[in-house]
C-alpha cells in the first residue's frame, strides 16, 4: 500500500516541553551546549538544538529540535556530513531535511566536524567528533542579524555557501585521517556529495528525494525483528510540501 498526502500549512500546540538551560553567547562553546537550551546575547535570545549526525533516524534529533519550537527564533546545528571511519558509517545531509525544517521555521547552521579521537576498540574508527567551534559561532551572529524568514536563510546557504562547506568537511576529515592514521570512507562519495551542487541546487533536491524514495522501498520489503506489524506488508508514506 503507498499512502500520499499533501501540506498546505502547519499548525500546532506545544506540550510537554522541558525547562531549558540559559546559556550567554560569551560562554558559548557547541561541543560542550546541551542538544537542546536557550542562547542569550544581550537583550536577544534564540532556542539552540544541536544534531550528531545527518541521517535523521539514527539519533533523534526532532526530539531535539521539538524542544525549542516555542520560541520565536529557533536555531538547529546539523554537520553536513559525518563519517565514522571505514568501520563505522558515513552521512551526508539530505533535501528532506533541510525543507522540514524551512517548514518548521527553524533557521539551520550547516557546519562540519574539525576534530575526532580514535575508538577504543574499533581500529578504522573514530569517535567524540568535535563541531568547529568558531564556524558556528559566526554563523549565529549573522542569524542574530538576519531578518528574513529561515526559509530564506536556509536555501541562502544551500545555494551559496554549500561547495565550500563540503570542502571544508572534506579537508577536515583528511586531516583527521593523517593524524590518526586511521582510514575513513573512500573520498570519491564527498566528491559526488559536492558535484551535486556544481550546477544547480535542483540536482540536489532531486537526488536526494531518489535516494529517500529507494531508502523508503528497501525498508518497506525489510523484515526487523523489533517491529511488530498486524499484516506481512508496510505500508509507504510520502508528504509533499505545497
Amino acid at each position: 500500500m503507498k499512502i500520499t498526502a499533501e501540506i498546505t500549512g502547519i499548525e500546532y500546540k506545544i506540550r510537554l516541553l522541558p525547562e531549558l538551560k540559559t546559556i550567554n553567547i560569551t560562554d558559548f562553546d557547541v561541543n560542550k551546549i546541551p542538544f537542546s537550551c536557550i542562547l542569550a546575547n544581550k537583550k536577544k535570545f534564540f532556542a539552540v538544538s544541536k544534531w550528531i549526525s545527518p541521517k535523521r533516524t539514527r539519533s533523534y534529533p526532532y526530539e531535539k529540535v521539538y524542544n525549542t519550537l516555542s520560541f520565536p527564533k529557533k536555531i538547529t546545528i546539523i554537520p553536513i556530513i559525518k563519517d565514522e571511519g571505514s568501520e563505522g558509517d558515513r552521512d551526508f545531509i539530505q533535501w528532506d531535511t533541510i525543507s522540514l525544517m524551512s517548514l518548521l521555521d527553524v533557521y539551520v547552521i550547516f557546519t562540519y566536524y574539525k576534530n575526532a579521537t580514535k575508538h577504543g576498540t574499533r581500529k578504522n574508527k573514530i569517535t567524540n567528533q568535535q563541531f568547529d567551534n568558531k564556524f558556528v559561532a559566526d554563523k549565529i551572529k549573522d542569524i542574530s542579524n538576519y531578518h528574513s524568514s529561515a526559509l530564506h536563510w536556509n536555501l541562502k546557504e544551500v545555494n551559496n555557501n554549500f561547495s565550500h562547506l563540503i570542502e571544508l568537511a572534506q579537508q577536515s576529515y583528511s586531516r583527521i585521517e593523517n593524524k590518526l592514521k586511521i582510514q575513513l570512507h573512500n573520498s570519491q562519495g564527498i566528491e559526488t556529495f559536492k558535484n551535486q551542487f556544481k550546477d544547480d541546487v535542483k540536482y540536489f533536491m532531486d537526488a536526494s528525494r531518489k535516494k529517500s524514495e529507494e531508502a523508503q522501498n528497501r525498508e518497506s520489503r525489510t523484515t526487523q525483528p523489533k517491529e511488530l506489524l498486524k499484516t506481512l506488508t508496510k505500508a509507504t508514506l510520502t508528504i509533499r510540501i505545497i
